[in-house]
């Protein structure tokens, strides 16, 4: 199935571990790594058409991932005449491709690289996010470079918590160094944790609402 111009409706995926490391995948019998790729059939959404690869390439079904972002149009690339079948030169120019980014919410132990007969990968690893554009075959190394740059504004936030501490453990110590540092009135803690700035362990702080009193907040 192909648009006017030649090129082949198609998606890619970018498959994101807990550390937003990405799954990385070589190509059965060559030197060359890629992302899970494959055709959009005729009827099929582009989701679809995704799911249906994560399973036939990566062993994965809908409920082991998150969509987490997507390209909002196609990006495009032309793959030379070498790598396209002669009876086909002059019709096929290349491939159209909407790219999603997936986080992985399963162990690495559902990843499965022989889920058909005819697998895409016979080796795979978690990689930085910036993979190494080297190893990719060359006609697509500047798709990769434009779905990375576009979906990287959208990776997981990790290190909220840590961040918390962090700005915990400067508060107190900067009340430590003053001579009137001794914090105001009852304290509360709980084992284990620092709580954000600004929070309180209190259940109902003093300029909290009563227990059952409407709140002002906006719904919407």
């Amino acid at each position: 199935m192909l648009d006017r111009e030649g090129f082949r409706p198609n998606v890619g995926i970018i498959l994101l571990n807990r550390k937003n490391q990405v799954f990385w995948g070589k190509r059965i019998r060559t030197h060359s790594w890629q992302f899970p790729q494959g055709g959009i059939d005729r009827g099929e959404s582009p989701e679809q058409a995704m799911f249906r690869e994560l399973r036939e390439e990566v062993g994965l079904f809908p409920h082991h991932v998150r969509i987490v972002a997507r390209t909002r149009d196609w990006l495009r690339y032309e793959v030379p005449d070498r790598y396209i079948r002669r009876e086909a030169r002059g019709h096929y120019k290349g491939q159209k491709q909407i790219w999603y980014l997936l986080q992985l919410m399963a162990g690495d132990w559902e990843l499965d690289l022989r889920a058909t007969d005819h697998p895409e990968f016979d080796a795979w690893r978690w990689n930085d996010y910036w993979v190494p554009l080297d190893v990719v075959v060359e006609f697509k190394r500047g798709v990769y470079e434009m779905a990375l740059t576009e979906l990287a504004r959208f990776l997981p936030r990790n290190d909220q918590r840590n961040r918390y501490l962090r700005s915990s453990y400067k508060q107190r110590d900067r009340q430590a160094q003053r001579p009137e540092g001794r914090l105001q009135g009852p304290q509360v803690s709980a084992p284990g944790f620092d709580l954000p700035p600004d929070a309180s362990f209190d259940p109902q702080p003093p300029c909290a609402p009563p227990v059952g009193a409407p709140s002002r907040k906006n719904p919407s």
